[in-house]
């Protein structure tokens, strides 16, 4: 079967991977998880007939760790403080990231019910693979999305997000080993599951997804 590939380069002033075990002062991990990177990818296309599967991620820039601090006014505060105040939460953050990050196009595994535009496409013969991929790729190129890319958390968006830049660089002389590695989140049905790798490990400035 011939494999559909596609590829971006992406950058910012700040990013936060979260790691879970971090408690209510949370440290990024210094690559985006498995999610984060599905994520960048769907919002620039989403087909309901497709999975887009990151496969590989570059680390392109020096890792530097940050101090964060923010004031958090959402539902999971505290019961006493939820009518008073914010809640101030301290992160330690990425600075000045930069990434390649690489997947593959596969046929959707969980087949839900499509909407009437997607059962129409299918009728028709469309390969959905070739055709998300030559969406990406154009969507790309023209700085479109179907939603605001962001690096982590929301308030994180690039200053660069396409096709891959002639002076970037892959940081090579970065090796490590990622005891608990969150993979993902979600199923692919939507269901939340979250599913860790113990053994993660960045080598010559690259990690390998693995599922």
């Amino acid at each position: 079967m011939k494999t559909y590939s596609i590829q971006m380069e992406v950058s910012g002033p700040t990013a936060m991977w979260t790691r879970p075990d971090t408690g209510d002062s949370p440290v990024s991990y210094p690559v985006p998880t498995y999610s984060a990177a599905k994520g960048l990818f769907e919002a620039i296309v989403r087909i309901e007939t497709v999975e887009i599967v990151p496969v590989k991620v570059e680390i392109c820039k020096p890792i530097v760790f940050h101090n964060y601090a923010t004031n958090y006014g959402g539902p999971l505060r505290k019961t006493a403080i939820m009518p008073h105040s914010s809640y101030q939460l301290l992160a330690t953050t990425l600075i000045n990231v930069c990434y390649r990050i690489y997947a593959e196009i596969k046929p959707a595994r969980f087949s839900g019910t499509l909407s009437e535009k997607a059962r129409s496409q299918a009728s028709k013969g469309l390969n959905a693979l070739h055709a998300c991929q030559d969406m990406f790729n154009r969507r790309l190129e023209k700085g479109q999305w179907h939603d605001t890319p962001f690096l982590g958390w929301r308030e994180f968006v690039p200053d660069y997000i396409g096709p891959f830049r002639e002076g970037t660089r892959v940081q090579e002389d970065i090796s490590l080993d990622l005891p608990s590695f969150l993979f993902s989140v979600f199923e692919p049905s939507g269901n939340k599951q979250p599913v860790y790798k113990p053994d993660a490990k960045v080598r010559n400035g690259g990690l390998v997804y693995a599922e």
